[in-house]
């Protein structure tokens, strides 16, 4: 992969143990424990219509995002997380650009994701890239934490 590009976390990679420890790191610092995939992260891996991203800078791990095709019709963003020192740089954006070239790739029609509405930043980041707000989840991530689901869709073009 080219410097600063997004790489694929394959289960064959010499490198997994190392990157998933890395990965898990992030989501335990950012995520509140009961959103958090730290414990089921490298199950949630298994998961046959799973993939996940991640991006290398100075030989650490920035940032990831997983992704998965609950149907051959639509994929849903399940994570998107950068750590702090790597934030503001461009690293959600290009993560979330290879995630969403990679579904393109399926031959999906739609992508979802859910969003905290007062995470400002990500929201701006996602309607940048042409996500649509769909509906207010009340409770979605706990009983005082609602979610926005937002969508993007594809036109014919590919």
């Amino acid at each position: 992969m080219a410097a600063g590009g997004a790489e694929e976390l394959k289960r064959s990679s010499c490198d997994w143990d190392g990157v998933v420890a890395e990965i898990v790191k992030i989501e335990k610092r950012l995520f509140p424990k009961h959103e958090s995939l730290a414990r089921t992260f490298d199950e949630e891996l298994r998961k046959k219509n799973a993939g996940l991203l991640y991006l290398r800078v100075n030989g650490e791990v920035a940032g990831y995002v997983m992704f998965s095709w609950p149907s051959s019709l639509s994929a849903s963003i399940t994570k998107l997380a950068v750590k702090d020192s790597y934030q503001r740089q461009g690293h959600g954006e290009a993560l979330l650009r290879a995630a969403i070239q990679k579904c393109r790739t399926r031959n999906v029609h739609r992508v979802q994701l859910h969003v905290d509405p007062s995470r400002s930043p990500a929201l701006s980041l996602y309607k940048k890239l042409g996500f649509e707000v769909d509906s207010l989840i009340d409770g979605y991530y706990s009983s005082d934490r609602d979610a926005y689901r937002m969508f993007l869709d594809f036109d014919g073009d590919g």
